[in-house]
């Protein structure tokens, strides 16, 4: 597995990175676990504040140049790119700004004496995460580990390499001192060692459910506390009261975000049958309204798949959802020109006894489904492995309350795609993993919640 930026626009090779050796490793693990345990989980929390917002405002005056990083190595729209950098800057910003309030001494009753709950930290984390979304998925375990005096050690994914260069940059401009953040580029045999090193105390993985599977494994046997986001097959239920124009113009941008490469992207739109082939039709007549070209041109507004094995996955996906008798009313083959584009596909007549019910795709595929009634929404939004996020879209508010209840995921967005913000907890259930990162539950993960009690 090597380390290269590979443009996704027109597959050239534009540099690549050496994995570090282990010695490299050796030497940024002995690092990072002597700075938490002498000098950064020590540090009052103002001091420490004070780096993570310089990093955020080195993030927005570099605003230009990280999103042209992102594009450059996944591919996403110029314009998307930069609202992530903003985002990442935010949520930096965020846990500077309350982790205080977040990691204060909780007071508990007690009929014998005095007690309470403090939070620590607990030392040195080891965080793989991907491409998808380069700054954020970084800034969503490094805003608040390193509020609460953990340290990290990232590996972060292959195809993102100067991403992840730059993310690391940016604390120590920011005047954080080395072992505070470091970056990796390692094999998953060594980060397999990593994780059993006993200087590592947790693992957090956003990633493939192969992977976590894997990581999640490997983590219990060296008994480390982890926390897993693996995906999902998000549903996008339209109910027959619903709004359609804002049903289709918010359907689109759910599918559509980061050319579909998001694991909250609406993946399965389940629609009432009474408003199904109106749905369908107008959200097919704006998905041909696409248009494929340079992510970096403000007018293109379909980019590439983020790489070559992306595309070929998705394409033997619709190849097998075809071949298990499911229907193409839109797109499904690979644009003519150089780059990993995929046409807008939508794919209809998918049975449960076909692969594609059950996987989730990670492209610009929309699934389309009938449905006679709110029980059958829910039924058929349950029957996954997946359960990460979802979206209702009717006007009446206290029904889409009634089937927001009823949905196995850990977030549900009543008339709004499910998407992310600092102050929101952000995470699922079932094989889409476990834990939540942002908000006030992000920052208490890897903490040490620690009784402490005078009789």
């Amino acid at each position: 597995m090597g380390y290269a930026t590979i443009n996704p626009f027109n597959e050239r090779t534009l540099k690549t990175f050496a994995e570090h050796d282990d010695a490299h490793v050796e030497e940024t693990i002995g690092r990072a676990h002597s700075l938490y345990s002498l000098d950064w989980s020590r540090r009052p929390i103002e001091h420490r504040k004070a780096i993570v917002k310089k990093a955020a405002a080195i993030l927005r005056e570099r605003r230009g140049k990280l999103a042209e990083l992102v594009t450059l190595e996944m591919g996403k729209l110029i314009a998307e790119a930069r609202a992530e950098v903003d985002l990442s800057a935010d949520i930096l910003d965020y846990y500077a700004d309350n982790a205080a309030q977040f990691l204060a001494a909780q007071p508990l009753k007690n009929a014998d004496g005095e007690a309470w709950v403090e939070s620590a930290p607990m030392g040195v984390l080891f965080c793989i995460e991907p491409w998808n979304f380069p700054y954020y998925q970084l800034a969503r375990v490094a805003g608040p580990n390193l509020m609460a005096g953990n340290t990290l050690i990232v590996k972060h994914a292959p195809n993102v390499p100067q991403c992840a260069l730059a993310f690391a940059e940016l604390f120590i401009d920011a005047g954080a001192p080395a072992g505070a953040y470091s970056n990796l580029f390692v094999s998953n045999e060594q980060a397999a060692r990593i994780i059993a090193d006993p200087r590592i105390i947790g693992v957090a993985l956003t990633g493939s459910m192969r992977a976590g599977a894997a990581v999640a494994s490997e983590a219990g046997h060296a008994m480390k506390k982890s926390t897993m986001e693996l995906g999902g097959s998000d549903a996008f239920i339209v109910v027959e009261d619903a709004n359609l124009d804002d049903a289709v113009r918010l359907g689109v941008w759910a599918k559509m975000n980061n050319t579909g490469e998001c694991c909250v992207a609406a993946k399965r739109f389940i629609l009432h049958e009474a408003i199904a082939d109106a749905f369908m039709s107008r959200f097919k007549a704006e998905l041909e309204k696409l248009v494929p070209g340079d992510p970096m041109d403000e007018a293109t507004t379909l980019g590439p798949l983020c790489t070559e094995n992306a595309l070929a996955l998705v394409l033997q996906q619709i190849e097998t959802a075809i071949k298990g008798g499911a229907k193409v009313l839109l797109g499904g083959k690979r644009v003519e020109r150089p780059g990993y584009y995929l046409e807008p596909t939508i794919i209809t007549d998918i049975t449960s006894d076909n692969p594609a019910f059950y996987e989730e795709f990670f492209a610009p595929v929309a699934l389309m489904f009938r449905v006679p009634d709110d029980a059958a929404a829910i039924a058929l939004a349950n029957d996954s492995p997946f359960g990460l996020g979802g979206t209702i879209m009717t006007t009446d508010i206290e029904r889409g309350k009634r089937i927001a209840r009823e949905i196995q995921s850990g977030m549900v967005f009543i008339n709004a795609p499910t998407w992310t913000a600092p102050d929101l907890p952000f995470g699922g259930i079932k094989n889409s993993g476990y834990g939540r990162e942002l908000s006030e539950l992000g920052i208490g993960e890897f903490l040490n919640k620690k009784l402490i009690r005078v009789a």
